[in-house]
């Protein structure tokens, strides 16, 4: 099979799959990300089998161990796949270091199942739909199905494959130097070389958390909370709100200059006064986050939570391991006796 044979392929399995989003939008096929790909799994093997038969060197593994990148390999070709309930076609990708890349894959596509709006599935080149450069805890790639922005190889001058065959120290340089073309005037000091070796970069130019409108102060705040439980630690313990930082300052371009602030009692002062509750108004303070954590559980993009908790979490065991780790965390009170109390008789855990 050759390239433009993979593609047919491709255009079939993406109609399939428009096809059973739309006609089946609360099967457990969309439910996650992790559920998407498995059907992307599935319906690709079927197709490549019909198409190049059973003994294909392009067959499909249903039933993978571990990780890898692309996600599903097909001999030297390879599909990445990104899944979103919201009505976009952006998403983050995966890191530029590509330390779990099938060596076997030569030319890697982009699967998207997008469930908000109308639902749909595309596919593009991989190297065409990279797009951006963002971090929060190193470098990711960002992906844009929509075809109206340029490809972030061709802005940088370099090859998707001769970039990814470099090693990450002679990656920075070009990431510096894109992020510089994009903000020449920006603030990006975090851009440059350190002694330590460890680079980050963005591709932002970063506003101030008070200069945001209430809302969108609230929604931030319980990301971050959800993304950093050790914020509800005792006091102010070194290294407490770093996390927080470089969340907002690398996925939102938001500048924390007093990161406490945002979950002080004072910042939420209009609904945390007291209620005669007994809760003191700092618990009160994560207490009226519930709402926007249990959707921030939903709707960010699972990459964070792999960064920021050093593990892979399903969407529904995500409020139950925070909790787990906000209890350990909050010596003074326990959030478990007081939040995502209906989440948590339905799991069984009250």
């Amino acid at each position: 099979m050759d390239q433009k044979h993979f593609e047919t392929v491709l255009d079939s399995v993406a109609k399939q799959l428009t096809e059973d989003m739309r006609t089946h939008p609360n099967a457990s096929w969309f439910s996650d990300a992790l559920s998407y790909e498995q059907h992307v799994r599935q319906r690709l093997h079927d197709e490549v089998q019909r198409s190049d038969g059973s003994n294909s060197p392009n067959a499909v593994d249903l039933h993978p161990s571990g990780q890898t990148f692309p996600d599903v390999p097909c001999g030297e070709f390879g599909v990445e796949v990104k899944f979103t309930k919201a009505d976009k076609w952006v998403s983050i990708a995966n890191s530029i270091r590509e330390t779990k890349r099938v060596e076997s894959v030569k030319t890697v596509y982009l699967m998207f199942g997008k469930m908000g709006g109308t639902p749909a599935s595309r596919w593009k080149l991989y190297e065409e739909c990279v797009v951006h450069v963002r971090t929060s805890h190193e470098p990711r790639f960002q992906v844009d199905m929509t075809g109206e922005k340029e490809s972030l190889f061709k802005l940088m001058g370099i090859s998707y494959d001769e970039f990814r065959r470099l090693d990450i120290l002679d990656k920075m340089p070009y990431i510096r130097k894109y992020a510089r073309s994009i903000h020449p005037e920006g603030h990006l000091w975090w851009l440059e070389d350190t002694n330590s070796g460890e680079e980050h970069s963005t591709s932002v130019d970063p506003i101030l958390y008070t200069s945001l409108d209430p809302k969108t102060k609230i929604q931030y705040r319980a990301e971050a909370t959800l993304l950093c439980p050790q914020v509800l630690k005792d006091g102010n313990q070194n290294g407490k709100y770093n996390d927080v930082v470089m969340f907002m300052l690398t996925y939102h371009g938001v500048l924390c200059h007093q990161a406490r602030d945002l979950f002080s009692a004072g910042s939420v002062a209009h609904v945390a006064r007291s209620d005669g509750s007994g809760k003191s108004n700092k618990e009160r303070a994560f207490i009226i986050l519930q709402d926007d954590m249990i959707e921030a559980s939903r709707s960010l993009d699972p990459a964070l939570f792999k960064e920021y908790w050093n593990e892979e979490v399903e969407p529904d065991e995500r409020l139950a391991w925070w909790l787990h780790k906000a209890d350990e965390y909050a010596t003074r009170w326990r959030p478990s006796d007081h939040m995502f109390l209906g989440y948590q008789r339905r799991k069984g855990l009250k």
